[in-house]
């Protein structure tokens, strides 16, 4: 399993809209007699491939795949059935399938008599997958917000300036942190005043192949001529000031799993106040201001025993020298039932 899952998190196979799959075909003395994964939306899925590899080696063999194999027909065929057409007698699943339009291949395997069994190294399949689990479990995008602030919580300067309170280094270090999401997050504010164009750019891959969808949430209208509206990404403006029907309409209308959420600190704090950020990216510049805007806005928290609490999951110097910020993960801890449920 362990080798299914390297196979599923190869390098350069996208992350999304569909999930990332390994497979082993193993004979019975252990031997190897196939293996594959699915290179990206429109391609063999993983068993296929590796059902091609084996040929009729196939037969009696056990498949050892990191997700349930897709029990329906989309641009390709059901997996469940190529692997009962091509005789494989045991199947091995790290994760069950959390897309219900997909899921039902575990069952379809054992009344065709295949023995099944589920769950080995599954946290280390979900995690090949993070954003598009959570998805699907929790019927909205996982949301990554992400800031840059100075050591005293501050944005912006005094007289608005924030241009750059992040460095070079952090800045482009954040254009690899958009490149794996499917979604780029602010609000109308922030593009009527900062204007940004909201892609991915800066990386040592410069011909980005797919930029995120653009997400503009807020009710009042776009400007003309403003950056997110020319045709180096998709936009869509979601007209809603609640952060739970912008992130379900992304999920069920545009098929989005993971929000990179850079908007503003009124947007930010409406979202963290509906308990819909789910990691915080926060890159720390040793820069003092004493004045200026706050990196999130008013959360209605008025002592400290109510603050929210973040765990720290990873910290990396980004950049070296006068150049250097630091990058922050962290993950809120959730000690209450989700507002979102």
């Amino acid at each position: 399993m362990r080798r299914a899952v390297t196979l599923a998190a190869s390098p350069g196979v996208p992350l999304h809209p569909n999930p990332r799959v390994g497979c082993v075909l193993l004979a019975d003395d252990g031997t190897v007699v196939g293996e594959g994964f699915h290179h990206g939306a429109g391609t063999p899925h993983a068993e296929v491939e590796a059902l091609r590899v084996a040929g009729d080696r196939a037969r009696g063999a056990t498949a050892v795949v990191t997700l349930e194999p897709c029990n329906h027909t989309g641009r390709t065929g059901p997996c469940a059935q190529a692997l009962i057409a091509a005789g494989v007698r045991r199947v091995v699943i790290a994760q069950r399938d959390p897309n219900p339009l997909a899921s039902g291949g575990r069952d379809t395997l054992l009344a065709a008599g295949i023995e099944v069994e589920d769950g080995l190294l599954a946290a280390e399949a979900e995690e090949v997958n993070r954003a598009w689990t959570f998805a699907h479990r929790h019927g909205r995008p996982f949301v990554t917000w992400k800031f840059a602030t100075t050591l005293d919580g501050r944005s912006a300067a005094a007289d608005g300036t924030s241009r750059w309170v992040s460095s070079l280094a952090a800045r482009r270090d954040t254009h690899v942190l958009r490149g794996l999401c499917d979604t780029m997050m602010v609000g109308t504010g922030t593009v009527a005043i900062d204007d940004p164009q909201l892609t991915v750019r800066d990386t040592d891959d410069r011909d980005v192949a797919h930029q995120p969808l653009r997400a503009i949430v807020g009710e009042r209208d776009i400007p003309a001529g403003k950056r997110v509206l020319d045709d180096a990404a998709e936009t869509v403006h979601l007209r809603t000031h609640d952060p739970v029907e912008a992130l379900r309409t992304l999920y069920a209308e545009h098929d989005r799993h993971h929000v990179f959420l850079e908007g503003g600190p009124t947007l930010a704090a409406a979202f963290l106040r509906a308990d819909v950020v789910d990691e915080v990216i926060v890159y720390v510049a040793p820069l003092l201001l004493g004045a200026g805007a706050c990196a999130v806005g008013d959360l209605g928290i008025t002592t400290i025993g109510d603050a929210l609490r973040l765990e720290i999951v990873d910290t990396t110097v980004v950049g070296a020298g006068p150049d250097a910020n630091v990058r922050l993960v962290l993950r809120p801890v959730r000690t209450a039932v989700s507002k979102e449920s």
